[in-house]
């Protein structure tokens, strides 16, 4: 199947209900610690953007041959008109200006990371201060077992990355992060341990082992075929929780996830900058990634949202901020970080994560 065929498989099976569109890098990222106050304007729906979506996959093959074009995407205008964009890795790609009558607009992102922490990403305080609970240890500590999700992880091998969250078959149970937080970039053995914390923060195997490599989906550098940055270790639940740390994030995620969809407002819980909210700008993207050393893996039928991350957040958890008319899907899980930039985070959507290792989130 052809990146183009695969992006339409995914558009038109896994955005079929509701629709329209973090981080790890090696640059310290400032996240914001409120949520983004948009416009109040209705989740755009599907069948509104596949006609721009289709028109996205018919050009993404020429524009991502453009200089400075690193990705495209779907989104919408600031009046709510369906629209292509441009992921631009600086400022200059010649793009046109519509394409088959949706307007094109492009979004100089710099260049998207997928990277484990970092020497400058220290974990972000979200406690101890004024109006903040009494601090829990630290993020990117060590957890009393079980340890909650949203904290320092990884393989020996890398720095440091996220749990993102505790995922169940129904009987056994699995702690849930990224390819290269857990398999170090297809660079691992099954069977490998799995530390908390991280080795960036102090972990060391088998005195700070939780679990094992159990599974993961291998990175493609060649081609345009990835649709997700994830693995699975096999823990238990006297080793690895299913919230939050007490007193930071949003508690426990729900069982039940969501589509993807523009203008939605979501929170995460990373290992560096902790407890941050942002909203999804642009679904549907096919974009650049790079490894460092391994190389830039591309990929499609990704989410891409306002920057919420930082290096070492890769494997966070992103769920739905909900408030208003979106209470009934608040913390509803929407997708799984693993790369970004100084201006934007990148997220596999949740479900074909779920559905590649059989599982499903194990919350409420």
């Amino acid at each position: 199947m052809t990146s183009l065929s695969r992006s339409r498989f995914f558009l038109v099976a896994g955005l079929a209900a509701t629709l329209v569109w973090s981080a790890c890098s090696d640059q310290r990222f400032t996240a914001p610690d409120d949520p983004i106050d948009g416009p109040d304007i209705s989740i755009v729906s599907t069948q509104s953007l596949e006609a721009a979506m289709l028109v996205q996959l018919r050009h993404t093959q020429r524009l991502m041959a453009v200089p400075r074009v690193i990705g495209t995407a779907v989104g919408v205008t600031e009046d709510g008109r369906p629209a292509v964009k441009i992921l631009a890795a600086e400022r200059g790609a010649e793009v046109p200006d519509e394409l088959e009558g949706f307007p094109v607009e492009v979004i100089v992102t710099g260049e998207i990371f997928a990277l484990p922490a970092q020497a400058d990403a220290q974990a972000k305080p979200t406690c101890g201060k004024p109006n903040l609970p009494p601090c829990p240890p630290p993020l990117n500590g060590r957890h009393p077992r079980p340890v909650p999700i949203g904290v320092s992880t990884g393989h020996p091998a890398i720095t440091a990355g996220t749990i993102g969250s505790r995922v169940t078959d129904g009987s056994s149970v699995w702690a849930l992060s990224n390819n290269h937080v857990y398999a170090a970039s297809n660079a691992a053995s099954l069977g490998d341990a799995v530390i908390q914390p991280g080795t960036f923060d102090g972990g060391s195997s088998p005195d700070d082992d939780i679990g094992t490599l159990a599974d993961f989906e291998p990175i493609q550098f060649t081609g345009c075929s990835n649709i997700m940055d994830a693995a699975i270790a096999a823990t238990t639940t006297s080793l690895v929780g299913n919230s939050t740390p007490a007193g930071v994030g949003y508690g426990t995620p729900r069982s039940t996830t969501i589509a993807p969809a523009v203008n939605m407002k979501v929170m995460k819980v990373g290992r560096t900058t902790g407890f941050t909210k942002g909203n999804i700008t642009a679904v549907n993207a096919t974009v650049n990634v790079n490894y460092g050393s391994p190389g830039v893996a591309c990929f499609t039928g990704q989410i891409v949202t306002t920057n919420i991350s930082a290096g070492g957040d890769s494997g966070s958890l992103v769920v739905v901020d909900g408030k208003g008319k979106s209470k009934n899907d608040n913390r509803k899980p929407v997708g799984l970080l693993y790369a970004g930039s100084s201006t934007a985070t990148i997220l596999s959507p949740i479900d074909p994560v779920l559905n590649r290792f059989g599982v499903t989130i194990d919350g409420n």
